[in-house]
């Protein structure tokens, strides 16, 4: 049999995005994303070094979470509006802006249908956030047409061989993704990026970055995420006590294999693609 026919005869299956979706914004509201999103600032300041922003430049944060990205685009006097579909990380967006007295304009908003004209931003920007959209074709075409011509779209995306990565990986053996579902660590590979911007894009820039998670010890790094970190909390839930302690073991394996500290601490470096795409 031909490749051909035996795709033919194997399609994959259909995808329900709604019900997908409605599953990520369940997952994504638990917890409080924020405490472990601050920590995270560090990425969105360089993602707005690489992108090269200037002043009075229209920014938009696409799936902004708790606003790293806007926020550090609005420290560089960009007009800057940040969405997401989970209000409250919008709110605790609004909090920082409110305390460090930057205007940005938060909105919510849905990654694969944004309420904006065509090329209505010189820059668009997502930090480990539009990766996690149901529909990446839709996603990413949406990224494009709301950016101008000439302008840049980055994105800071976990790839699949780094630590959060593997850890989507290692919770996806104990409650498996429905079936036909993207990985979101796809974003984070050059040639999944060629396919999702295959038009109206002049180059398409990714460079391996490495963002360091610190934490107190394995067990404290555990804790946050079990408790805060909305994917992990709801597979834990979805467990029964057996199957939660055999997930525990296995993510303080992972932990054990990527943190390079050897005083009980945590130094964990995690792969991120930045990723700048200039637009024709």
């Amino acid at each position: 049999m031909s490749t051909s026919a035996a795709v033919a005869s194997n399609p994959q299956p259909a995808v329900d995005f709604s019900a997908l979706k409605a599953r990520q914004q369940s997952a994504w509201s638990s917890g409080d994303y924020a405490i472990v999103g601050t920590t995270l600032q560090i990425v969105g300041e360089s993602l707005c070094e690489a992108l090269d922003l200037r002043a009075g430049s229209k920014v938009l944060d696409v799936a902004a979470g708790n606003g790293n990205g806007a926020l550090a685009a609005a420290r560089r006097w960009c007009e800057v509006t940040a969405t997401d579909y989970v209000p409250a990380l919008l709110e605790r967006g609004q909090e920082r802006a409110k305390a460090d007295r930057l205007p940005i304009v938060f909105q919510e908003a849905d990654a694969e249908h944004l309420p904006f004209a065509d090329q209505s931003f010189d820059n668009v920007l997502s930090i480990f956030g539009v990766m996690f959209t149901p529909d990446q074709e839709r996603a990413a075409s949406e990224l494009i047409r709301v950016c101008k011509r000439s302008g840049s779209v980055g994105l800071a995306n976990w790839t699949p061989d780094g630590f959060i990565g593997q850890m989507f990986k290692t919770i996806g053996k104990h409650v498996p993704p429905p079936a036909g579902a993207r990985s979101p660590a796809l974003w984070g590979s050059r040639a999944r990026l060629d396919e999702l911007f295959p038009k109206a894009v002049a180059s398409i820039a990714a460079t391996p970055r490495q963002f360091v998670f610190r934490y107190k010890s394995p067990d404290h790094w555990l804790e946050i995420f079990r408790t805060y970190y909305g994917p992990v909390l709801k597979t834990f839930a979805a467990l029964d006590p057996a199957a939660r302690d055999t997930l525990t073991d296995d993510l303080l394996v992972l932990m054990e294999r990527f943190n390079r500290a050897d005083d009980g601490t945590v130094v964990v470096p995690s792969e991120y693609l930045e990723v700048i795409v200039t637009r024709l």
